[in-house]
């Protein structure tokens, strides 16, 4: 089967969340329409994510190789296992959703740190002396990225001011993802009729989007 993986970053119930309710609206109506594909789930915040200590690796996204991973503790080996698996996961799926609130023009910061574990190199980019490049081209992958704000971002600036869009469209471009979607649940802050109207406008965008797919 095909794999789906849906991350969130959000700690959050999915019940107040608007990020995550329209989420799982996108995930539910794909997994309707495509049967052939096996749901992973992952909430970032509730699971462990390393912290890339200058130990791990002998190069930029390298994990070190096997004599010096033999020094290292027990517990610093669990961590290099865990970047590697993380890794793996990333790249063994077909489909991404990720969900998360914008926060200070970004995303919360346990977002970052997966994609700095996920990004290692020879399992999903290759660097070498005269080249840099993304390997997930291998098949056919498609990313959604769906970002709840609090307040209302002007369309004229969405590209200004929502770095979490633009860095992630950017990031998994240069991996070599080839479609990437987005869909922007903004407004979310100040009062439950906008909260509401908010979030049945990014599910109805959700709803249109997996069946497009």
């Amino acid at each position: 089967m095909k794999k789906l993986l849906y991350i969130t970053c959000n700690s959050k119930p999915e019940n107040i969340s608007a990020s995550k309710t329209v989420g799982r609206e996108f995930i539910n109506a794909f997994l309707e329409k495509n049967n052939d594909f096996e749901l992973k789930e992952i909430e970032l915040y509730d699971i462990n994510i390393p912290r890339l200590h200058y130990k791990y690796f002998k190069g930029r996204n390298e994990i070190v190789d096997e004599q010096v991973y033999d020094k290292l503790s027990e517990d610093e080996k669990k961590e290099v296992a865990r970047i590697v698996e993380l890794a793996k996961e990333f790249k063994d799926a077909d489909f991404y959703v990720i969900a998360a609130p914008m926060w200070s023009l970004l995303f919360p910061a346990p977002l970052k740190e997966y994609l700095d574990c996920i990004i290692q190199q020879d399992i999903t980019i290759k660097i070498e002396p005269n080249d840099i490049r993304g390997l997930l081209d291998d098949k056919c992958r498609t990313m959604v990225y769906i970002q709840s704000s609090g307040g209302p971002v002007p369309w004229l600036l969405e590209r200004k001011i929502n770095h979490g869009g633009t860095y992630l469209k950017d990031i998994f471009k240069f991996l070599r993802i080839k479609h990437f979607h987005e869909i922007f649940v903004d407004n979310t802050q100040f009062t439950e009729e906008q909260e509401h109207k908010a979030v049945e406008k990014g599910k109805k965008e959700a709803r249109d989007l997996a069946s497009s797919l």
